[in-house]
């Protein structure tokens, strides 16, 4: 096992995350809360249009990056297939605390912040408390982590 794994895991315990197998991302980016689906089916632009999560719709979607993306409407579908990467959440949906600490783990729709134009997600209210802590810092962090994580 990996050093960093190791020490990943070793920290989730004893924080109470849970680490989601690599089968529960399609790609490198997390599809563990409904197979397959990016952002748990979440619509991933309607966090910067309407400012709130809402789920997409199985009838609107677009394969994009290995995974599958629902949509709210198609506009919004078309809004994010213009333009992909200002919409989809950074490291491809996984916690972004995790990342910045160097492991992997789910990251929640329902638990998200934009920062500087750019859509975060958080294991759960709890871990986002830390994330408020000191998001330029884990931004850095987690930026550095991410191209190494999942590979």
């Amino acid at each position: 096992m990996d050093r960093r794994v190791f020490i990943g895991l070793a920290l989730i315990g004893a924080s109470g995350l849970a680490v989601y197998p690599a089968m529960a991302q399609t790609g490198r980016i997390y599809t563990g809360l409904v197979p397959d689906t990016a952002v748990g089916g979440y619509d991933s632009v309607t966090y910067f249009t309407e400012g709130q999560a809402i789920k997409g719709s199985p009838d609107i979607t677009l394969d994009y990056g290995g995974a599958i993306w629902r949509f709210a409407s198609v506009e919004n579908r078309d809004m994010y297939a213009a333009d992909p990467e200002r919409y989809a959440p950074q490291y491809g949906g996984h916690c972004a605390y995790a990342a910045a600490k160097g492991y992997l783990a789910k990251g929640d729709p329902e638990v998200w912040h934009i920062e500087n134009g750019k859509l975060y997600l958080n294991f759960d209210q709890n871990v986002q408390k830390l994330w408020f802590a000191d998001i330029p810092g884990f931004i850095k962090q987690a930026d550095a982590n991410w191209p190494t994580l999942g590979r």
